[in-house]
Parts: C-alpha cells; sequence; structure tokens
C-alpha cells in the first residue's frame, strides 16, 4: 500500500514511540498523532516525578520524533468526545489506540473510601499541573500512609516528605509549591504486604529516597526477612539483589535528627482504613513468607495513628468508546497488537499499543517492543486494509475546525514549550509549568 494513512490516539510515549517505528519502515506513510491534553507526551509530562530531571530526558528523544515531516500532532482533541473511531475511518487507513492508564486500581478494604484517603494518581496529577484537577490539594496531616512498594509508591512519598524550598528548583507550578508549603508533614509511612525481595522499585528509585538534607529514611528492620524463594530471587536478579543490599544497610543504621521521617515498612499489610468521619488510622496486618514468594497473615495487627492514607497499588486504563474492554485487566483484548472484538476475530484496522494493550507494568523502555509489535502486524495486514475515504490531510484539519474543536499542533506545542521555560528562567528555575488548559490552548494557538 502507498501512501499509508495512520492514526496514533495518544501522544505519550507508546504513541510517539509506535509512529517512530512507522517512519523507520519502509512503508510510504503519514501518521497523525491526536492527544486529548494540549501538550504531549503523556505520563512524562503528568506522571513522572518534577525531582526526575534524567527521566524527563526522554523528552528530547520524543520531540526529534514529533518533529519528522511525515508525523503531525493534534492535542486537545479528546477521543470520544470530539471524535469517535468511526470519524477516524474516514480519514486513516489504520487506528493506534495508545491511551496508556492514568487511573488508579481500586483496593478492596474497609474504609478506603473515608476521607483523606486518595489515589496516588490524583495526586500525582495534581503535583505535576494536570489541566483537568483541582489546584488545591488537602495536605492537612502530619503523619501519612502510603500503600504500596512501586516507583509510584516512592515518588508519592518523596514528594510528601521534601520541604517546598526543596522542590522549587523543579518545574512545580505555584499552587502546587503554596500547597505543599503550609503541609504540617512529620512521617511518611510506606507499607508493602510482601517482603523487600518482593519489592517493586528500582535501586535507583530508592536510593534517591536518601538524597534530602530534611528527610530522615527510616527502614524498620522487623520487616526485613527472606525465604528460599527471596534467596533465589536476590541471586538470580541484579536490581533485587542491589534493591535489598540497600534496604539491610539502612535497616542497621543509626536513625538522625533531619525534621522528617520517611518509614519503611515490609510484611505489614493494609487491612482497614480506621475513622468515623474521615482518616484517623491505618490497621495492618503483619505478614511472613511462605517460602514460594508468597506471604501469609499472622493474625498480629498494629494501628498507626496517621491521618491521610494514598493507595499507590496499580494504574488502570479506562475503557474507550467503540473498542472492546477487558474490565479486569483494564486492557483491550488483542492479538499481537490487532484488537480483538467479542468473537476473538480482529477489527479490521483497528491496534494498540502501550498500557492499554499490555497493562500498565514496566518501564517506560518496555513500550518500544510493544510498538514493534503492533506495528509488524500492522503492516502485515496493509495490503488488505480498507482505503480511507478521505486522504488530504487538511481534510482533518477542517473537520476539528468544523466541531470548533481549538486543537493544538507540533508548532503550537513548541510556542508553549518556549514559554514554559522562559517562566522558569526568569526564577532561576528550567521551566515552570502553565496548568490552566485555555491558558495552555491560548499560547500555543498565538
Amino acid at each position: 500500500m502507498t501512501n499509508l494513512r495512520v492514526a496514533v490516539v495518544g501522544a505519550g510515549p507508546a504513541g510517539v514511540y509506535a509512529a517512530d517505528t512507522l517512519t523507520k519502515s519502509d512503508a510510504d506513510v503519514s501518521i497523525d498523532l491526536f492527544e486529548r491534553l494540549p501538550a504531549p507526551y503523556g505520563l512524562i509530562r503528568y506522571g513522572v516525578a518534577p525531582d526526575h530531571p534524567r527521566i524527563k530526558g526522554i523528552v528530547t528523544a520524543l520531540q526529534r520524533v514529533l518533529d519528522r515531516p511525515q508525523i503531525r500532532f493534534f492535542g486537545n482533541v479528546d477521543y470520544g468526545v470530539d471524535l469517535k473511531l468511526d470519524d477516524l475511518r474516514q480519514f486513516y487507513d489504520a487506528v493506534i489506540f495508545s491511551t496508556g492508564a492514568e487511573k488508579d486500581r481500586a483496593l478492596d478494604i474497609p474504609g478506603i473510601d473515608k476521607d483523606g484517603s486518595y489515589g496516588a494518581a490524583d495526586f500525582v496529577s495534581w503535583y505535576d499541573g494536570h489541566p483537568d484537577v483541582p489546584r488545591t490539594w488537602p495536605l492537612d496531616a502530619s503523619q501519612v500512609a502510603v500503600l504500596g512498594v512501586g516507583n509510584v509508591a516512592l515518588d508519592v512519598a518523596r514528594i510528601l516528605a521534601k520541604t517546598a524550598d526543596e522542590l522549587l528548583v523543579t518545574e512545580i507550578p505555584d499552587n502546587v509549591y503554596q500547597g505543599l508549603r503550609t503541609s504540617p508533614v512529620t512521617d511518611v509511612h510506606v507499607f508493602g504486604r510482601r517482603g523487600p525481595a518482593q519489592a517493586k522499585f528500582t535501586p535507583l528509585e530508592l536510593r534517591e529516597l536518601d538524597h534530602s538534607p530534611n528527610v530522615e529514611v527510616i527502614v524498620h528492620p522487623e520487616g526485613i526477612d527472606f525465604c528460599a524463594h527471596s534467596m533465589a530471587t536476590i541471586r538470580e536478579n541484579k536490581q533485587v539483589e542491589m534493591v535489598v543490599k540497600t534496604l539491610q544497610e539502612w535497616a542497621i543504621r543509626d536513625v538522625g535528627s533531619r525534621p522528617r521521617r520517611l518509614h519503611l515498612h515490609f510484611l505489614e499489610a493494609p487491612v482497614e482504613v480506621l475513622g468515623d468521619d474521615g482518616v484517623e488510622g491505618l490497621r495492618t496486618e503483619r505478614m511472613e513468607l511462605t517460602g514460594d514468594g508468597g506471604v501469609r497473615g499472622t493474625g498480629e495487627f498494629t494501628e498507626w495513628p496517621v491521618q491521610a492514607v494514598y493507595r499507590a497499588v496499580g494504574y488502570l486504563s479506562t475503557h474507550l468508546a467503540d473498542l472492546p474492554f477487558d474490565h479486569s485487566s483494564g486492557t483491550v483484548p488483542h492479538q499481537a497488537g490487532r484488537v480483538l472484538d467479542l468473537d476473538e476475530q480482529a477489527v479490521p484496522g483497528v491496534y494498540v499499543t502501550g498500557w492499554i494493550k499490555r497493562g500498565p507494568v514496566g518501564l517506560i523502555g518496555h513500550t518500544k517492543g510493544d510498538a514493534l509489535e503492533t506495528v509488524t502486524s500492522l503492516l502485515q495486514d496493509a495490503p488488505n486494509l480498507s482505503r480511507a475515504q478521505y486522504r488530504d490531510p487538511e481534510s482533518v484539519e477542517r473537520f476539528l475546525a468544523q466541531r470548533a474543536i481549538p486543537f493544538t499542533t507540533n508548532e503550537g506545542w513548541r510556542r508553549l514549550d518556549e514559554h514554559e521555560i522562559a517562566l522558569g528562567a526568569a526564577q532561576g528555575r528550567d521551566r515552570v509549568k502553565v496548568v490552566d488548559r485555555d491558558e495552555m490552548t491560548g499560547i500555543a494557538n498565538r
């Protein structure tokens, strides 16, 4: 097929990697990326903690992809609201969905819905300046619990524990700085139901906890326990070995006098959030290793006097209009990236990649393998795909204009990017994010 026209819905890393893989193929292809936010990069911009500049460096590589002549960016276009699958089929021979996962997975324990109990993803969206969340966040707890031991849990714990002035060198918006500045927090407790060898965070993420001059990291030694399965995991996985070594060293060191404390508790399973009108405590059950990678309860319970609880037990994708969806896994059913209908037959010309395809697991780089598999399937199918009716690239712009959608482009994103960098330069910072959606689109479309 000559002049293969492809729409990619979602301009986070998964969508950009899919576009990158397509443009590097031998196909004569043109690609339009659609993103519901005015700016690209998805969780790189709105899901990575602001004190992670190394991870945010991935943006440079992603921007080089967006700048390729075969690729266009349409921001501020919400799939399922501004357009649907039938609309895309008018203009494109194939559609790849790469909408990721940004909602919180539920945790089914009593009291989890009390006032003062939050999803980590919502908090991350707030401190990252997501345009669709409130500008304020209730930071009135002196003791806080974070449930989960993945990278997101450590990000949340670190942001809660650090002082606002430490974060002022980053790109956090002013409303986030003002909110964190008045936080009375003294202790942040991170709870994991399994042992240290089963923790899901990376060695780098763990070590970064200990970099703050204001936060004392305390590993509670009663949770440092290993079974035969744990020891085998340590021997076989270098990253696990590094994590365990760091935790063991921290568990035996003397506790210092920094004004805030970040506690790491392993083998403590949350079983109930306590309180009448709001969070007044957390009950956990002491766990023990079973020798096969699992744990079981011991019947020994502890109550922790916390006033806020953040669950960081995983992300969940959102059901997309006109597509099948597996609600248990939070993914679109597929075979090698080809979307499958209820009869498990491939839907012609419709594909998925990234977390909406495989679930919210793995690191950012893992989406490259997803993209390669999906694009390979698409290119294999290309000769037999139905041709879109309207092939003039300008017809897409006319369609969006007729619907009065104030979409942004790559050039507009560049203007917004330069504006944020200028705001940061005036304060001696790399960037200050613009938060309001209308302000973002206004700057982009000047």
